[in-house]
């Protein structure tokens, strides 16, 4: 049994080994630890600085770098799009700054920016659908060719938009059809777009500016647990809005000479991953990814001049892509001709359907 002199005894040991440590520490072994953690440290003070000056050197060299491939862009892209028309058609909130540079690129490679479009949250919206099927039903008659009749309505919508930015008049190959005008009054008019100025000019081609928010979280490998009602919402919609977007996207491949969809960095659930993702699509469009940077916007004309041509690929610094950018490809030039159709005649005032201001 243990008693109180045992007790006592601990309590004295650990007073002892207590002063023991405190005149040590105070005394012989004070200055050997304070120079042991005062050379800690310095050294991870040196350390510190080293990789400061070694980030502030490589930023500085990235700077340059790209200073000196800003200068030889205009040289680079001189000639590869001389006299094209190009739409350019925003898909969800893309930064105005990513636009403009992207049309001064397509500028620089000597093309001319005829429509700047943005795809409004009313495309998508889950409380316009019975409104987004009459709308197609009435758009539908403006069109030609005409979608099929069990195309649905994601397929009529986007053949509508593409359509009407690059139907020319029938005897004039540099002005937009009335028809044309039509169908895109009645799309701004139902909230499904919006534009900036007038549209008066028929594009040859599309770029397709993919926003972040089409895209959903990286994939992390893992199982997840279900999901609740509200993030199945989420997932339900973000579905729709990836697949309403492909059908753009195929749409302005059928009726221009070419299109480009370019997004952001590569991402699970993001429109370049299902292009990607899908034989057929990534068969027929092109793909530029990282068109934030320098390199991703140099690489939307040169992917699209490419893609006129018929070469079809997929760029930016990701595994799997075809290059990382497309190669210079210069277009002989262009020659437009009035060209008869059988498109129904001047439509005169559209009526949008009921319902189109308000969900």
């Amino acid at each position: 049994m243990i008693d109180f002199r045992y007790h006592l005894v601990s309590l004295m040991s650990v007073f002892l080994a207590l002063a023991v440590g405190i005149a040590l520490g105070a005394g012989p072994l004070k200055e050997a630890i304070g120079d042991t953690l005062t050379g800690q440290v310095d050294q991870l003070r040196s350390e510190k600085a080293d990789l400061r000056d070694e980030l502030s050197a490589r930023a500085s060299e990235l700077s340059q770098q790209e200073a000196a491939f800003a200068a030889v862009a205009p040289s680079l892209l001189q000639g590869v799009l001389t006299d094209r028309r190009v739409a350019i058609i925003e898909l969800a909130d893309v930064s105005g700054d990513v636009r403009d540079q992207v049309a001064a690129r397509l500028g620089d490679a000597g093309a001319t920016v005829t429509a700047t479009v943005q795809v409004t949250d009313g495309w998508n919206d889950p409380a316009k659908v019975t409104y987004r099927q009459t709308l197609a039903g009435t758009l539908v008659d403006y069109l030609n060719p005409v979608p099929a009749q069990d195309a649905g309505t994601d397929t009529e919508l986007a053949e509508a938009l593409v359509q009407a930015l690059t139907a020319a008049a029938p005897t004039d190959p540099d002005r937009l059809s009335d028809n044309s005008g039509v169908v895109l009054q009645l799309l701004t008019d139902g909230g499904l777009i919006s534009s900036e100025g007038d549209i008066t000019l028929p594009a040859d081609a599309i770029v397709i500016l993919a926003g972040p928010t089409t895209a959903g979280e990286p994939s992390t490998g893992t199982v997840t647990p279900s999901p609740s009602p509200s993030e199945s919402a989420d997932n339900e919609l973000r579905d729709a809005q990836l697949a309403a977007a492909l059908q753009i996207g195929l749409a302005a491949q059928a009726r221009a000479t070419g299109a480009v969809i370019a997004g952001g960095e590569l991402a699970d659930n993001t429109l370049i991953d299902k292009v990607r993702a899908d034989d057929d699509a990534a068969a027929k469009l092109s793909t530029v990814e990282s068109v934030h940077t320098l390199t991703g916007q140099i690489s939307v004309p040169l992917a699209l001049s490419a893609r006129i041509a018929g070469t079809v690929g997929h760029y930016g610094p990701s595994d799997g892509t075809t290059a990382a950018m497309p190669p210079r490809v210069v277009l002989p030039p262009i020659m437009r001709a009035a060209v008869q159709t059988d498109q129904p005649a001047d439509a005169g005032t559209p009526t949008a359907p009921s319902g189109g201001a308000t969900p």
